[in-house]
């Protein structure tokens, strides 16, 4: 059910965004979205269908990009990409970490239409 509250916040922060650009029509939501985040895409794409009724929003496409997980070693300080499932350093098979990126569901940029002519209107906002 947290997708529908995160999905309400991409709405009111696109629609925020696509006033200010003086939109006619939001065509395209780009998000950003953590290989740990517990999001589903399906269940977005649901409450968005139902709740973007009605306003600038309505039949914009969702574009979903999945990033890999990031990870800090606090035993000896690596960076690395998490491979899998496995947390576990692959230099020093350490399990202390913190996760450095991939928790996140970010809205990336909208794409909007102003009489006719569609346009980036990027936020850098986070969802």
């Amino acid at each position: 059910m947290h997708e529908m509250v995160i999905t309400e916040s991409v709405l009111k922060t696109a629609l925020e965004h696509a006033g200010a650009a003086g939109a006619s029509r939001i065509t395209d939501i780009h998000l950003v979205v953590g290989q740990l985040s517990t999001f589903v895409d399906d269940s977005i794409q649901f409450y968005w269908d139902i709740i973007s009724q009605g306003t600038l929003a309505e039949g914009a496409q969702l574009h979903f990009r999945r990033v890999p997980a990031e990870l800090l070693c606090l035993e000896c300080e690596a960076h690395y990409t998490l491979p899998g499932d496995d947390l576990a350093c692959p230099e020093c098979g350490g399990t202390q970490v913190r996760i450095v990126a991939g928790d996140e569901l970010n809205l990336e940029a909208i794409d909007v239409e102003t009489d006719g002519d569609t346009v980036p209107a990027s936020t850098g906002a986070g969802g």
